[in-house]
């Protein structure tokens, strides 16, 4: 048996709403709110347990530290201990703080693209952590994402390479980017690249007001490294006008899994074409789900992360699941259209909400917190790390939040260095519960 993980990021004991996402609207307009740390990593917790009771393939990856000391020193900051870089970077330049506390890598669908063993020219599991070179508080991700992903994921089944290189020709954003198609798991797949703009090719349309963040030619690259098929290989182009409209990645404006694709129809600069390039990749078994912007307008797909979903097939029952946030049912056009969706398009026959409150005032929303892994059961059985969700260790995670997350944060709590004493303890703590080694540069110094 092969089955698709989902892997969600917990979110961090020092969540907070920093607004640095540019062309990410909702993460600026909630820029410098309360947030609370405990509540978001609560409400992840119960949509991971939530799949779980459905039968899916649920797992976990860790947080990442934060504030990021290690950064600072390589800025120059200095000082006998953290706690006195942090005060130094306090005194001297505050603006570097948020930066470097920036709550952003709880979004691992931003953590790497993955390729299954089934796709790859030499039948292993490739990993490439993404880069995010495009935005620098993203960009200090790369490093522990990869101690991560080479702690779960051992042994001769897995490929794990480094990160492309810095810089906008190419620049990386991961699985957010990046669908695979199939009809069994554990079958050769398509994998469906969409990128934001070529950068070696200045006749592309590109966006007027917001960055493309992910390069054709950063998909390339992931391609060949990964050893894929060309006639298993799609790359399509994302519609700027969507980029412009807060659609920073592709994620927020489609969603596909299995053989299935449910998109807006300005998600791409050419939907047709890109359908039937699917469509003949897929060898004729393929479909899709096209939502006009008469029935759902763009601004609206945009403010209610409808997109931002996950699509699932849960086992023991027929057709697509469809996990969404909250939100949706705040938008009329949104919620009118997902109250008739089982009825037009007998494909995805459930709807389910989730309060993803936190996350969503950041930015994201069920897709960006999740990262796939194809894996058969045997890797399942054979993985080290104690990330699968089970009860025992959803409750036990669930205690581990509880005393160890703030109820609340504010943007001047960042400057207090007891915050990162915490946040420190607690990361010790988990690893011990994930069983997944030293993986943060505090543990290893």
């Amino acid at each position: 048996m092969t089955f698709e993980v989902n892997f969600d990021g917990l979110i961090g004991p020092t969540h907070n709403h920093g607004g640095l996402s540019f062309g990410n609207v909702a993460s600026n307009k909630h820029a410098a709110l309360t947030s609370s740390p405990k509540k978001a990593a609560l409400q992840g917790l119960e949509k991971m347990k939530a799949l779980a009771d459905m039968g899916m393939k649920q797992a976990v990856l860790p947080p990442h530290e934060r504030p990021y000391i290690p950064t600072l020193r390589e800025l120059g900051f200095q000082g006998e201990t953290d706690s006195d870089v942090l005060k130094e970077v306090v005194a001297s330049a505050p603006y570097l703080l948020k930066q470097v506390s920036s709550a952003s890598n709880m979004w691992v669908a931003n953590a790497a693209t993955v390729s299954p063993f089934s796709d790859t020219q030499n039948g292993k599991t490739h990993f490439t952590p993404a880069n995010l070179s495009s935005m620098f508080h993203r960009s200090i991700e790369a490093k522990t994402t990869s101690n991560i992903l080479k702690a779960i994921f051992q042994g001769d089944d897995y490929s794990h390479h480094e990160p492309l290189p810095a810089g906008e020709y190419f620049s990386d954003e991961g699985a957010a980017n990046h669908t695979r198609f199939c009809q069994e798991y554990g079958q050769e797949g398509v994998e469906f690249f969409v990128y934001g703009a070529s950068r070696f090719n200045p006749n592309t349309p590109k966006p007027a007001v917001f960055p493309a963040r992910q390069t054709l030619e950063a998909s390339q690259a992931i391609a060949r490294k990964h050893g894929l098929s060309s006639n298993k290989t799609v790359f399509a182009q994302q519609n700027p006008i969507v980029i412009d409209a807060g659609v920073f990645h592709n994620d927020v404006i489609a969603v596909g899994t299995r053989d299935l694709l449910f998109y807006h129809e300005l998600a791409f600069l050419d939907s047709e074409q890109v359908i039937s390039q699917l469509e003949e990749s897929m060898d004729g078994h393929f479909q899709s789900i096209k939502v006009a912007d008469s029935e759902v307008p763009l601004k609206d797909a945009v403010s209610s992360y409808l997109f931002n979903s996950q699509l699932l097939t849960v086992p023991e029952q027929t057709g697509y699941t469809l996990i969404v946030p909250g939100e949706c049912m705040k938008v009329e056009s949104v919620k009118t259209y997902l109250d008739s969706l089982p009825e037009r398009h007998q494909q995805i026959n459930q709807v389910h909400y989730f309060n993803l409150e936190q996350s969503m005032r950041n930015g994201g929303g069920p897709a960006c917190l999740r990262l796939r892994v194809v894996m058969s059961q045997q890797q399942i059985e054979q993985t080290k790390a104690n990330v699968f969700l089970t009860d025992s260790l959803y409750q036990e995670l669930k205690d581990w939040v509880n005393r160890h997350y703030r109820d609340e944060l504010t943007p001047d709590d960042l400057y207090d260095p007891a915050l990162l004493a915490e946040s420190r303890a607690a990361l010790d703590e988990l690893t011990q519960i994930l069983n997944i080694g030293p993986i943060y540069d505090f543990q290893k110094n």
